[in-house]
């Protein structure tokens, strides 16, 4: 089975056999976590580093009011928090979306290791500036990006994430995002990015539907969420590769 954490990180930096045996000595024992379970909790002593091996899970923080502001959804491949294990406490929350296979990797033997092979230190790094760059897009939907523009947007975004770990079909992907969890995301009600998906349904330019993303019309999502896709570094990707 494709570890696909090994195939992200060997996509920002190439990796030799004895790295590849490292990592995969490091993440060979998962756990099946149900849908809907916190990983950890805001307030909560950091713990290991996850590993997203098979699942999604989201990141996200609640207001004194009981609203939910989604911060972040993983895919498989994914890691979290290298290094939240500075600070004293969580400052935000990870669930689960779906079951999921996780690993839960010791600081210290994610410390030894990346010490151990500079190109394994290196790709983390890299990936961990691609999450960075990744919230400062949604920060700038979620300031300046009209409803649609944000919605096509996160659209065409988690279709690339997905493509570049081989989880997407040619113009589709399995999206087991509800319209609740989407809202969340982009600091919208329900009813509103109903409305939204309807609008970029009729445009002809995408549908979501029953957990499946289908882009109708690739160019003009993009033209609609004025994307640039940059920001995800798919350019190292590929000169990795």
């Amino acid at each position: 089975m494709t570890n696909r954490f090994i195939e992200k990180l060997r996509g920002y930096v190439p990796l030799d056999e004895a790295d590849i045996e490292q990592l995969t000595r490091l993440t060979a024992r998962s756990r099946l976590i149900k849908a809907r379970h916190d990983l950890i909790r805001d307030g909560d002593r950091p713990g290991p580093v996850f590993v997203m091996i098979e699942g999604w899970a989201y990141r996200y923080k609640v207001l004194p009011s009981g609203t939910r502001q989604v911060l972040a959804f993983l895919m498989p491949g994914d890691a979290c928090d290298l290094h939240i294990g500075l600070l004293a406490q969580m400052d935000h929350s990870i669930q689960t979306i779906t079951p999921a296979k996780v690993v839960m990797v010791e600081r210290v033997d994610m410390d030894t290791l990346m010490a151990a092979r500079p190109a394994i230190a290196r790709a983390m790094y890299i990936a961990q500036l691609v999450d960075e760059g990744t919230m400062r897009a949604w920060i700038t939907s979620m300031g300046r990006r009209a409803s649609i523009e944000r919605v096509a947007h996160l659209m065409c975004e988690l279709y690339l994430r997905a493509r570049d770990i081989s989880i997407s079909g040619e113009t589709s992907l399995s999206l087991p995002l509800s319209q609740i969890l989407l809202a969340d995301a982009l600091g919208m009600t329900s009813v509103h990015i109903n409305r939204v998906l309807k609008e970029l349904r009729l445009a002809g330019a995408m549908t979501l539907s029953r957990g499946s993303l289908q882009i109708i019309d690739p160019d003009k999502l993009a033209r609609i969420a004025g994307f640039d896709d940059g920001y995800l570094h798919r350019r190292m990707r590929v000169a990795a590769g």
